[in-house]
């Protein structure tokens, strides 16, 4: 297994630079695994028409933090630029900046002014360019810091709020969980009234998600973890929906992360919290979930690995170059693909038409 076995072409007019309104009007990719069929949905919100009653869906309700900071040193009053990447404890996060020359250890950087302000101090250098930093006065991140688009995003965010899935309710990542950005609170309601129903995971979002993988094996790839809770009631959803034969469809790869972890690290879906670093790659046996809700990702990170380890790696580049040939959206504010097709019994259209709107 090569890292340069995950790369493809992307022409760069196909990464979006902002989100469709409203949020479900995206387009939907539906990938068969077992026929190894393509299909295409004019619009998200037919998603609804490949579930089926008593499948779960399951969500990661993290919110992004305002983690770019733009302020000045207290030495000499030059500017600086912070990104936290990984909320390690209060107070304490792993992060990148620049000018990296002058972020050595003691360093002092201030951001805001006046009552609300942050105060950082650099403690250690811990690699990769990454610090570990100290905040005073955290609580202020809302009013002091902006949303940390991806840098491939270069069109300014009238409202943040768009990069914040309609259920984001637990502060801590720095990066939105991008396949649930399409869910709008009409089409959980949809959902729910079909007899779908709806789970919740945390897992905050840091350098482990987006990190590229450098080395052309990529089992040389380290992750580090991401923090994580799946709460009791998740855990006896799923233990439901297995018994009753249904489908666990997770939505992103970040909940696909926690799932797997905990069942790897337990032998079963049970409560738990922690640090998630289960790396999957292709040839991993999954063990909880049944269907992925995804976005299209960039080439050579893990995000594509997971998802080729989940398909299968031909599968997923050939609909990778048909949704390219398609002109479909890529990246965060693009359009998402569901893998596993419709549940058995429902109805399909011929191979390779869009579906009309329902």
């Amino acid at each position: 297994m090569r890292t340069s076995e995950f790369d493809y072409y992307l022409p760069p007019h196909l990464i979006a630079q902002e989100p469709v309104e409203p949020r479900d009007h995206s387009r939907l990719m539906v990938v068969e695994r077992a026929t190894g069929r393509i299909r295409h949905r004019r619009y998200f919100y037919e998603i609804a028409e490949e579930l089926a009653p008593g499948d779960l869906l399951v969500f990661n309700d993290t919110r992004v933090v305002p983690a770019r900071l733009y302020g000045k040193r207290a030495d000499t009053g030059g500017a600086v630029e912070l990104l936290l990447l990984q909320r390690l404890e209060p107070g304490r996060w792993h992060a990148i900046g620049r000018p990296g020359r002058h972020l050595r250890p003691g360093a002092l950087l201030l951001f805001g002014e006046g009552e609300h302000h942050v105060r950082v101090t650099v403690q250690k250098d811990v690699g990769e360019g990454v610090r570990e930093v100290l905040l005073e006065g955290e609580e202020y991140l809302e009013q002091v810091g902006r949303v940390p688009l991806p840098p491939y995003i270069h069109k300014p965010l009238t409202d943040p709020e768009r990069y914040q899935t309609v259920f984001a309710r637990q502060p801590g990542s720095v990066a939105a969980p991008t396949a649930a950005l399409h869910f709008t609170p009409t089409l959980m309601e949809r959902l729910t009234s079909k007899g779908v129903h709806i789970a919740f995971v945390t897992l905050h979002i840091g350098l482990d998600t987006f990190r590229p993988v450098r080395t052309e094996n990529p089992r040389e790839h380290k992750l580090h973890g991401e923090p994580f809770t799946l709460p009791p009631e998740t855990a006896q959803i799923i233990a439901k929906t297995k018994e009753n034969g249904r489908r666990v469809v997770a939505v992103g790869t970040t909940v696909v992360r926690v799932l797997e972890h905990v069942a790897t690290a337990y032998g079963q879906v049970r409560p738990a919290s922690g640090w998630a670093d289960l790396y999957i790659l292709p040839g991993y046996q999954f063990k909880v979930v049944d269907a992925l809700v995804t976005n299209f990702h960039l080439p050579r990170t893990t995000l594509l690995m997971l998802v080729c380890a989940f398909a299968g790696r031909d599968l997923v580049l050939r609909a990778y170059q048909e949704a390219v040939q398609e002109g479909y959206r890529f990246y965060s504010f693009g359009d998402a693909m569901f893998l596993d097709g419709a549940p058995q019994g429902a109805p399909h259209p011929p191979e390779g038409e869009h579906c009309q709107p329902p």
